[in-house]
């Protein structure tokens, strides 16, 4: 129903992305997206790029007097970092950076030189996602679902625990910091492990949790593996860069725990509705929503580029050599979670289409109130005995 591309280079003139499918009648402004994007450029560790982008949204197409029409919406983000290297006479890149994309991207296209590659497999890249995530935030807006981030590790230094606060009070303590974390008490400490990591001319990675909430039940299915909507977040995620690892709710913890522990119980409330005592599926059963929050973990990996050389092979000479620095993040952990709030938006705002087709707003928002929810009145059930009545051929006798 939905989809995106993006185009542009980490040093090009600028950044493009056209989203399709996004229902006419949704009303947009450039400060909602231009919000997200500022979101993306703070981050205690951010590196010196960070510090001449200031990123800024067009709305080319598909967007006429504050509305989407219903065709593509076309973004456009300047670099103005492109003013320091259109003239530029560029140095060859022959020696491949362990971590990046140079080596697999010259066996992959071919390159006589590996910039190529870098400009874009860039981090970059990820603003145009994040344009792209903050329109289908409005979309979602319009049905009650909320999305937000935190993170909650950094460099080996993990925030307390946050069960005393609810996913709305983290999300907005999130908000008040340089490193994104809702424990106010672990700040100092993931300040001065930054610190460490840049004085000892390192990187850090760190874990971030993506939570969305009232979302309704019954999205995704069960009945083929690419429609599972948990396997769709699970790989939006893991396609953003340096992010390794991805799970649902505690999933690796639960993997060692007996089942009795893990399983999320049912209850009928005294207003007919069926509710949980947990949520230790992080909001899936068989790949389907089941209207509790939807909580995804992800792990991302210390940024490869680092001051401190790493061996490797100049490809030009077939001699060893070490790598020649890029300009990069010390941690990009708390960027990398507004990022990933991005990729969890289009998956639901995809899948809330799937739900409810509609080629406008206007003709989803009834379809929307219609949903069936998590209701002993909304689920009748026939309490017969049955049989399978398949209509199978009969089978063949032999003369």
């Amino acid at each position: 129903m939905l989809r995106f591309l993006t185009a542009g280079e980490s040093h090009g003139p600028c950044l493009t992305a056209i989203l399709e499918g996004m229902p006419a009648g949704l009303p947009l402004t450039r400060e909602a997206i231009d919000r997200d994007l500022a979101r993306r450029q703070v981050a205690y560790g951010a590196g010196g790029r960070m510090k001449i982008e200031k990123d800024r949204v067009s709305l080319t197409a598909g967007v006429v007097a504050g509305q989407t029409t219903g065709a593509p919406i076309a973004l456009t983000i300047a670099n103005r970092d492109y003013q320091a290297w259109q003239a530029k006479s560029i140095p060859p890149l022959t020696v491949p950076r362990p971590g990046h994309a140079d080596l697999t991207g010259a066996i992959k296209y071919g390159y006589r030189d590996l910039r190529l590659a870098l400009e874009r497999a860039s981090a970059r890249e990820t603003a145009a996602r994040v344009a792209v995530g903050a329109l289908c935030k409005c979309l979602l807006a319009e049905f009650g679902i909320t999305i937000g981030s935190y993170v909650t590790m950094i460099g080996g230094v993990s925030a307390g625990d946050l069960g005393h606060l609810t996913y709305r009070e983290r999300f907005a303590l999130a908000e008040q910091n340089d490193v994104r974390c809702p424990d106010v008490t672990a700040l100092e400490a993931m300040h001065r492990r930054i610190r460490e990591i840049m004085q000892a001319r390192d990187t850090a990675g760190g874990l971030f949790e993506v939570v969305a909430l009232d979302v309704p039940p019954g999205l995704g299915s069960h009945v083929q593996w690419d429609r599972r909507l948990s396997a769709r977040l699970l790989g939006a995620l893991a396609s953003i860069h340096a992010i390794k690892g991805v799970e649902i709710g505690d999933a690796f913890a639960h993997a060692a725990r007996p089942g009795t522990e893990v399983h999320d119980e049912i209850f009928l409330a005294e207003d007919g509705s069926l509710t949980r005592g947990s949520n230790r599926a992080g909001g899936f059963e068989g790949g389907i929503t089941t209207g509790q929050p939807i909580v995804l973990r992800a792990a991302m990996k210390p940024i490869s580029t680092t001051l401190n050389p790493r061996r490797s092979v100049d490809l030009a000479s077939g001699a060893e050599a070490v790598t020649v620095y890029e300009r990069s993040d010390f941690s990009a952990v708390p960027r990398a979670a507004v990022v990933g709030e991005a990729m969890v938006a289009f998956v639901l705002a995809d899948a809330l289409l799937e739900k409810l087709g509609g080629d406008s707003l206007a003709e989803m928002r009834p379809r929307g109130a219609a949903l069936r929810q998590s209701r002993l009145a909304d689920l009748p059930m026939d309490n017969v005995p049955w049989q399978f009545a398949y209509l199978l051929a009969a089978a063949e006798t032999q003369p």
